[in-house]
C-alpha cells in the first residue's frame, strides 16, 4: 500500500502563503491525486485534484485563483501552493486518492490568523 506523508503546514496571517508537499512511496499514487482538508467539526472537503495521466487540474471554487496543485515526478511529490490565504482555509490538510480521504497520510495543520 502506498504511503503518503504530508508536510509544509504552519501558522500564517491572512494574505500569507504556504506550500504543502505530499511525499509518496509510489508515484503517481493514483490516477486522481487529491488535496483534501478537514476543519474542526466538519467533514472532509476536496480542495484540488489532478489527473496524473494528463495533468488536468481541478479546484474548489473558494480556492480558485489562490491555490495551485502541481507535481514533481522525479521527487515523487505532490504540491499545493496556497496564496492569499484566508481564515476559512484553516484545516488539517491531507493528500489522498479520493475526495473522501482514501489512503491519506497523517495530515499537516494549516492555521490562518485574521
Amino acid at each position: 500500500q502506498v504511503q503518503l506523508v504530508e508536510s509544509g503546514g504552519g501558522l500564517v496571517h491572512t494574505g500569507g502563503s504556504l506550500r504543502l508537499a505530499c511525499a509518496a512511496s509510489r508515484f503517481p499514487f493514483n490516477r486522481w491525486m487529491y488535496w483534501i482538508r478537514q476543519a474542526p467539526g466538519k467533514d472532509f472537503e476536496w480542495v484540488s485534484f489532478m489527473n496524473s495521466d494528463d495533468g488536468t487540474t481541478y479546484y474548489k471554487d473558494s480556492v480558485k485563483g489562490r491555490f495551485t496543485i502541481s507535481k514533481d515526478d522525479a521527487k515523487k511529490t505532490l504540491y499545493l501552493q496556497m496564496n492569499m490565504m484566508k481564515p476559512e482555509d484553516t484545516a488539517l490538510y491531507y493528500c489522498a486518492s479520493s475526495s473522501d480521504g482514501l489512503g491519506r497520510g497523517q495530515g499537516t495543520q494549516v492555521i490562518v490568523s485574521p
